[in-house]
């Protein structure tokens, strides 16, 4: 098949023809009459088929036949024929326009219906699994324009010393956080909070914090829930998009941010201890 004629077999394709139809059609115009024989010859299409497919082309107007002792099949003008197969495809269009509007004029009310649904616990999310915290925290992050506090424990769901955004954040917002003293049970947590501090951060340690817990500009919270029976180092976090909860935890957190000790006074009181455990 020259370049041309399979370029006007991929026309008439787009037209609705397949491509057995093309084919037959292209080498029925060819020639004045043809028998189905010579025209699967010449189209290429398997003998078993072109019964079939010249039977299409005559329904559709793209061929006529000619009795006698022999059928044979003469092509429609390429004018006529590929203007039925416009008109074809045109009526095609309105059909599925007319469809299109049908169905829009039935949906809008159940879609405009739904926008006024609701769910009052929209604004909260769970999370459970590890990756999906790091993701949803590193979003979070992105979307500080002012401030973020923290209370940090275990079980992280990233080690302080890997948590590359968080040192960012710290040189370009207000960061502040609560550590526990358990930090400085691993020196390579230690100099991961040195690069937070070092990077902007203000921080405090205390004995225990009653829960981990991330506010966002006084807008988002993320905080850590523990089984109450079970316990255990499994994280589920839930992030709360509520303004008066980030308010009443704020205050929570500068109460415990108070009573916490600088890095320094916590380094000179936790880490002699530890090297004459």
């Amino acid at each position: 098949m020259s370049v041309n004629e399979q370029r006007y077999v991929d026309q008439l394709t787009r037209l609705g023809l397949t491509m057995y139809e093309a084919k037959a059609y292209l080498a029925l115009i060819r020639r004045g009459s043809s028998t189905a024989a010579e025209v699967a010859r010449i189209a290429g299409v398997p003998r078993q088929r072109i019964y079939d497919v010249l039977a299409s082309l005559v329904e559709r107007g793209l061929a006529s036949t000619r009795p006698g002792r022999v059928v044979k099949y003469v092509g429609s003008a390429p004018e006529t024929a590929i203007e039925r197969l416009v008109e074809d495809r045109r009526q095609a269009v309105e059909e599925l326009e007319r469809a299109a509007d049908e169905m829009i004029g039935e949906l809008s009310p159940a879609f405009s219906a739904g926008q006024e649904v609701t769910d009052p616990l929209d604004y909260i999310e769970v999370l459970r699994d590890r990756r999906a915290i790091n993701e949803r925290f590193s979003e979070l992050q992105e979307e500080i324009k002012d401030e973020i506090l923290v209370f940090t424990k275990p079980p992280y769901a990233t080690p302080p010393q890997e948590e590359e955004k968080g040192v960012e954040v710290a040189r370009t917002h207000t960061a502040k956080s609560v550590y526990e003293f358990s930090i400085f049970d691993d020196p390579e947590t230690i100099e991961g909070v040195r690069g937070f501090i070092q990077a902007g951060e203000e921080a405090r340690f205390v004995e225990e914090l009653p829960l981990k817990l991330v506010i966002i500009d006084r807008r988002y919270v993320m905080f850590g829930m523990e089984d109450p029976v079970e316990g255990g180092s499994d994280l589920t976090m839930v992030v709360v998009e509520h303004r008066s909860l980030a308010e009443t935890l704020t205050i929570a957190f500068d109460a415990v941010w108070a009573q916490g000790l600088d890095f320094d006074a916590a380094y000179d009181r936790l880490v002699p201890v530890a090297k004459t455990a």
